[in-house]
């Protein structure tokens, strides 16, 4: 039998990144019903835009501190108008004490490398200014908040948060230079691996430099998974195998390193 060292059972998990709403209603069901028995403690939804703030603030209320919500804006969409953003900031005001951070919110890298492959002419500016709206939304309202910043974007995101003195930062699923690595690290910006740490070497050499005080889980679900991942619905119980890998690279126990991606993610997020 395996030791609890080598199991890491007790040590309860957090999905720190999923898209809940996007699940069909019977599969957002039947998640909730799993983690209920299950060693994860957790979820934070993050939203993509005004109507799945909304889906997300109706699973927080039915589900309670099993769900958490975050409110926000994805960045790989076309960017809202004026009066879509504003109606959005208002309603997000309305219910900052329902929201556990901004969410997920950032720039939009992979809809800015189509557009430029394709021969079409990008701007940037908008979703910088919309990212730096939703930055001082977090300053104000004293929230994390949650980061869709990846390769280049994510140093124009560093600049963003210095610039208005953010530190509860969460860079979600991040690729990036080690430079960039360095300078996120320095500002004590969190970073959270999904379950492509199994196999995707960028990710397990991140995963092996980036300070072990500022990790944390998460799936990204529905987003599907490769390796032994392929063909399953993205569950939150991964957040499992993703801790057992990064206790692999860290030379720790299972144990051990559960524990600090958990205590990492209770002190970001005052859980």
């Amino acid at each position: 039998m395996k030791s609890l060292t080598q199991t890491g059972a007790g040590a309860p998990l957090l999905d720190t990144h999923i898209h809940l709403d996007r699940y069909s209603l019977s599969d957002q069901e039947a998640i909730v019903a799993d983690i209920r028995h299950s060693e994860v403690q957790s979820i934070i939804s993050v939203s993509m835009d005004l109507a799945s703030c909304k889906r997300n603030l109706e699973l927080s209320r039915l589900y309670g501190t099993m769900v958490r919500a975050a409110f926000g804006y994805h960045p790989e969409q076309p960017v809202p108008s004026s009066a879509e953003t504003k109606a959005m900031l208002d309603w997000m005001e309305e219910h900052a004490d329902d929201m556990i951070a901004v969410g997920e919110v950032g720039l939009p890298y992979y809809a800015k490398l189509e557009a430029e492959s394709e021969g079409r002419s990008w701007d940037n500016r908008p979703y910088e200014y919309l990212l730096e709206q939703f930055i001082l939304f977090a300053k104000k309202h004293h929230k994390p908040v949650i980061l869709h910043a990846v390769y280049e974007d994510a140093e124009t995101a560093c600049r963003l948060l210095e610039k208005y003195g953010v530190t509860r930062a969460h860079f979600h699923w991040f690729k990036g230079s080690r430079d960039t690595l360095l300078r996120m690290a320095g500002n004590g910006y969190y970073i959270s691996f999904t379950p492509d740490i199994l196999y995707e070497d960028e990710i397990r050499k991140i995963a092996r430099l980036y300070p072990d005080h500022l990790v944390m889980t998460e799936t990204d679900g529905p987003w599907p998974f490769e390796g032994p991942f392929a063909g399953q619905m993205t569950h939150p119980r991964m957040t499992s195998a993703v801790a057992a890998a990064w206790a692999e690279l860290q030379g720790v126990s299972v144990l051990a390193a559960r524990e600090r991606l958990y205590e990492n993610a209770v002190r970001l997020y005052g859980l």
